[in-house]
């Protein structure tokens, strides 16, 4: 069978939300030799039919949740045996990210962190509730390739805003450059050109896409 054909069942399963029969067919490949990759793409595949049904109102905010959860444990058991392969690799990319300041929850930016990992990028991971100073100051010091905020709720944006306006004012002091990147559940290319961000997304998979490119173009 050819590598790239896409694991039906195992996207269904995830889009149905059956985490028990998810994790045993994902051990099943891995035992077999499947490539760990493939089996993320094709879980977030799943997750991909989960919002749509949660657009279409089938489910609701606890499906989305649950479905995160299922793909979060699938990371666990894949990020071990590609950090393991890549130990020897040099690193894709350094990776700036943390949750602007005002906004504590994770379970976005830690999922894109765990997938940068898994796909050979350096990542550091400045938390929650950071303060666009410490954002900044960071920067300064690690010399990002590229710098990703977080923020899920409304009230984040203004944080974000200002997080945006301290990373540029710092980069150009110090002669720096790095895209930066927003993510989070409400971020749209509106919410996108508010804050003065480069780039924003909202699946985490496409994160790792944009960052490959974006790191392959030399940004």
């Amino acid at each position: 069978m050819n590598i790239d054909t896409p694991d039906f069942r195992l996207i269904h399963l995830l889009a149905d939300l059956e985490e028990e029969a998810v994790l045993k067919l994902v051990g099943e490949k891995l035992a077999a030799g499947s490539d760990p990759l493939k089996i993320l793409e094709d879980c977030n595949e799943g997750m991909k039919i989960v919002g749509q049904r949660y657009e279409r109102g089938e489910y609701y905010i606890a499906g989305l949740i649950m479905s995160g959860e299922i793909f979060r444990e699938v990371v666990e058991i894949i990020q071990p045996l590609m950090m393991a392969q890549k130990a020897s690799q040099k690193s894709s990319g350094l990776i700036m990210v943390g949750t602007v300041s005002g906004d504590i929850h994770d379970i976005g930016k830690n999922m894109v962190g765990m997938l940068l990992s898994c796909y050979g990028f350096t990542v550091v991971d400045l938390g929650v509730d950071v303060p666009p100073a410490e954002f900044a100051a960071k920067a300064v010091e690690l010399k990002p390739d590229i710098v990703g905020l977080s923020g899920l709720i409304t009230a984040s944006f203004e944080m974000m805003k200002q997080t945006v306006s301290a990373l540029r004012a710092e980069a150009q002091k110090h002669n720096l450059a790095f895209p930066i990147l927003i993510g989070g559940g409400m971020i749209d290319d509106q919410v996108c050109r508010y804050v003065g961000a480069d780039y924003w997304l909202k699946d985490a998979m496409a994160g790792v896409r944009l960052c490959q490119t974006l790191l392959d173009k030399g940004a």
